[in-house]
């Protein structure tokens, strides 16, 4: 699997979004291509969330994100735009694929970053705190 992520960064709020993001997925032979595409759809949207928001947070007492009111993760109006090209190849095996989308939708998003701004951030998520230290 390719994916490539279109990010949009505020310096000054510390804010990443993605607004577009492109994968491309070879499975071998692809029985199902509407529940593939859902299936890398969503973990794309949802290593989008990890990326950029999701993260336990904690006190010297333990967990202080128990709910989701405290738990932060990606709204509606967050969500990228997300087109997913398939390659079916009849004469392979089916593969499966379904779960294959988080990791690299995660490395699209930091390379998009890199790219923009010549820094890496090394830890998730990428918070307004972590980007406004690194671009310093």
């Amino acid at each position: 699997m390719a994916v490539v992520a279109e990010v949009e960064i505020d310096c000054k709020a510390g804010q990443v979004q993605v607004r577009r993001a492109f994968a491309a997925v070879d499975a071998g032979e692809i029985i199902n291509p509407d529940g593939l595409i859902n299936q890398i759809e969503g973990g794309m949207i949802q290593s989008t969330s990890w990326t950029l928001h999701e993260a336990v947070r904690f006190d010297k007492n333990g967990i202080i994100s128990r709910d989701w009111s405290g738990y932060p993760i990606l709204t509606m109006s967050e969500v990228p735009e997300v087109e997913v090209a398939l390659i079916d190849r009849p004469d392979q095996k089916p593969l499966g694929a379904g779960e294959a989308a988080q990791g690299p939708m995660a490395a699209a998003i930091g390379n998009a970053f890199g790219h923009a701004t010549e820094r890496r951030i090394r830890d998730l998520p990428l918070s307004p705190e972590r980007v406004r230290t690194v671009l310093g």
